[in-house]
């Protein structure tokens, strides 16, 4: 028996090295959302409940330090313990009899305050979100080079004339600057929405069934120095408002914001995530559509920045693909897919569902990796695109003046009436187009507008530099709000 026609040997698992995602390879967001990172905020989510409740003087805070000291990732066999997620069906219980033994080995009594009261879904949820919040805050640092590379490009180009395009074809003359102010805008309210959204991602803290119970309960049977019955006396002080007093401490403790109630099976948290970051990398994804087109051989007005081995081709020397644009775009093909699971999980039932929040996971973490992906290509995309005002102006030149059809039928307007000018401009289109003769030469020879222009007149009308209405004043509007709006994360 030949080694192919054998069983396939066991192996162990391998690194997600982001072979099959080149879009977040390498990206700050593919480091900020390893498991190594899931597995620090589920230990940073431990740490932080237990340093929450000796703030209340229910836990130690030597127990709290001990805890938080051993709460570190490269303590933990991470293959090991994702093995035996399988039998609780998430990571955490696992976790907590990983980090409760580690714990012990130094501090046996300390052990005993690891995840009091709480519940797998707490401390899953608390480091979804923290993970949620540090990749976002990556995101929203490459957003804003971002807008800030797109904005020097609309007021460089401010009044850099180009065909605009509609359905594929030639339209009537845009600027450089307003098309790149057009991104910026979408930069900029995709960035607010998800600095908007960073700053509400809240902690979770419910307990079994979302009543606190357990927590309360542990509170109620600690030990309290001026307690001399053991705490029991104090039940009545601790039970009023604690729930309150742990849920804020828990929140400052993670940087994280408080929630009005917990929110098991409230999955509208995890949905934002995803519909947020569908907008991010929706409005990245228009800018990299945009260059790829752009970028086409029979265009050519834009350029992706050259770097080595970017943009080869296996079999054609001569090309250099638009990879960056590439690279995007897919990223927001896929996001607006994986956020669709998220937001079908908001359907979870009873006090907490099964199988929901367990979905949300992988999904969640494509989705900012994704977006962090198309984020950082962004940067060096819009840094570093190189734009051909001259072959701009030798496009504008490829339908011999057809571009200003509008113009000369609302000049005409006036003077043989609007259904009448709109004629003449289709007829004079369409035997420019059919003799390739010059649309100024066609039209002069037209008998209806004799008399009404001459060839200067004609040639000033028909200069596509002059009739690219108030994409200036747009330009400068859009940059304004920049202005006006940009401030630090």
């Amino acid at each position: 028996m030949t080694a192919q026609d054998g069983p396939t040997p066991a192996v162990d698992c391998g690194l997600d090295s982001g072979l099959l995602s080149p879009v977040r390879a390498g990206a700050p967001a593919e480091a900020a959302t390893s498991d190594e990172a899931w597995l620090q905020a589920l230990l940073d989510a431990e740490a932080g409940l237990v340093r929450a409740q000796a703030r209340l003087g229910v836990v130690p805070e030597d127990a709290a330090a001990a805890i938080t000291r051993t709460a570190q990732a490269g303590r933990l066999d991470l293959v090991r313990l994702a093995r035996s997620s399988r039998g609780a069906a998430n990571p955490v219980v696992a976790l907590v009899e990983e980090l409760t033994a580690a714990v012990a080995l130094t501090d046996p009594d300390s052990a005993e305050y690891v995840h009091r009261g709480s519940t797998s879904q707490d401390i899953m949820d608390s480091a979804a979100m923290l993970v949620a919040h540090r990749t976002t805050g990556l995101i929203l640092a490459d957003l804003d080079r971002v807008a800030a590379a797109l904005a020097r490009l609309a007021e460089d180009h401010r009044d850099t004339a180009m065909p605009g395009r509609t359905l594929a074809l030639h339209a009537v003359p845009v600027t450089f600057g307003l098309k790149a102010a057009g991104w910026l805008q979408a930069v900029l309210e995709a960035g607010e929405r998800l600095r908007a959204l960073r700053a509400q991602l809240p902690v979770q803290l419910g307990g079994a069934a979302g009543t606190l119970a357990g927590y309360l309960e542990y509170a109620r049977v600690h030990p309290r120095p001026d307690a001399g019955d053991g705490g029991g006396a104090r039940v009545a002080e601790y039970s009023a408002g604690y729930g309150d007093r742990l849920i804020a401490a828990f929140a400052a403790e993670l940087g994280l914001a408080e929630p009005v109630l917990p929110w098991h099976t409230a999955r509208a948290p995890i949905a934002r995530i995803g519909s947020t970051l569908a907008e991010v990398t929706g409005a990245l994804g228009k800018l990299a559509v945009d260059v790829q087109t752009l970028s086409r051989t029979e265009i050519a007005e834009v350029a992706e920045p050259a770097a080595a081995g970017r943009g080869v081709s296996s079999a054609m020397p001569h090309k250099r693909n638009p990879a960056l644009a590439t690279l995007i775009r897919s990223a927001a093909l896929q996001v607006p897919a994986l956020a669709l699971v998220l937001a079908q999980a908001m359907l979870a039932e009873d006090e907490r569902p099964a199988g929901v929040w367990h979905a949300e996971w992988q999904p969640m973490r494509e989705c900012l990796r994704l977006a962090g992906g198309a984020a950082h290509n962004a940067v060096e995309l819009a840094e570093g695109l190189s734009v051909r005002p001259g072959r701009m102006q030798d496009n504008l030149g490829m339908t011999g003046s057809l571009l200003i059809t509008e113009r000369l039928a609302a000049v005409l307007a006036p003077v043989v009436g609007k259904a009448t000018a709109k004629s003449l401009m289709s007829r004079a289109a369409a035997e420019t187009t059919r003799t390739g003769r010059p649309l100024s030469a066609v039209l002069l020879d037209l008998p209806d507008l004799n008399g009404h222009f001459d060839a200067a007149e004609l040639a000033e009308l028909l200069d596509p530099g002059r009739y690219t209405g108030a994409a200036g004043e747009l330009v400068d509007r859009a940059l304004a709000h920049y202005r006006e709006t940009r401030r630090p994360l």
